[in-house]
């Protein structure tokens, strides 16, 4: 298990004040119908091994934009860098740009690096993968990892959509089995949302059935109002009828 106080981001002795703490939390989604000037390839590429860690880290971001496969061998190296705002930019940069080349660099950071915000990083790129070997540290993630990065790997591991049927399968009980016991109310709600995604991928079985169920205990039994309103919407999105039939009977009870 982890520390909740390993989030600190900077060493004592290195001076980003310029630097945003958390890019990965920073950095809008990129719109299809919004022209963003890009940075220069070329000059990205070249910073990326620059002495100075503000410029790597200028770089390794610039790619969060900039799709060039040609990065992805600086961005890898990166992920080991002494710097943790380096090494979560570099993450963020390899989830724009997924390799499988990267998957197994990513496991070992994942299992390796002590700071919370590198660890949410790598399990956001490892998710953006979309490889059947990113399961297994994505799940052990969700179990063992503190608040913040179990969020995160609760919404990656809805990726295993496209990874395949057996990757759904290995992803749903470490879901639900969060879902119902996380202390947490947020990580319940990811969980929640991903169960309820996956669950669309899949046939009527008992898989299947079991995710529901614990969706609709979910709905009916959770203290936080959030992810009750978060169960019912997986619910509703998946359109199960006996679900759908348990939100009704409970509203018209006045469960609320």
């Amino acid at each position: 298990m982890y520390d909740e106080d390993d989030l600190s981001l900077l060493d004592a002795d290195t001076d980003l004040e310029d630097v945003l703490l958390d890019p990965l939390d920073q950095i809008e989604p990129l719109s299809d119908e919004t022209e963003v000037p890009k940075a220069d390839p070329e000059e990205m590429l070249a910073l990326l091994e620059n002495p100075q860690p503000q410029q790597r880290i200028l770089a390794a971001r610039a790619f969060c934009d900039i799709e060039d496969a040609r990065a992805i061998p600086y961005l890898i190296r990166l992920l080991t860098d002494t710097c943790p705002l380096v090494r979560v930019s570099a993450a963020y940069g390899i989830g724009r740009n997924p390799s499988p080349d990267a998957v197994e660099p990513l496991i070992s950071q994942l299992n390796n690096d002590w700071n919370g915000y590198v660890r949410k990083g790598v399990v956001w790129a490892l998710g953006n993968c979309r490889d059947r070997r990113c399961l297994p540290p994505l799940v052990d993630a969700l179990k063992t990892d503190i608040s913040a990065v179990r969020l995160w790997a609760a919404s990656a591991l809805v990726q295993m959509a496209d990874v395949g049927y057996e990757a759904v399968i290995g992803a749903m009980p470490s879901l639900i089995e969060v879902l119902v016991n996380d202390p947490i109310a947020a990580v319940r709600s990811n969980c929640a949302w991903t169960v309820g995604q996956l669950c669309r991928e899949l046939p009527s079985n008992v898989v299947y059935a079991t995710a529901v169920d614990a969706l609709i205990q979910t709905f009916a039994e959770d203290q936080d109002l959030g992810v009750r309103e978060d169960a019912k919407a997986a619910i509703l999105g998946i359109g199960d009828p006996r679900g759908l039939q348990m939100i009704e009977t409970l509203e018209q009870e006045g469960w609320f």
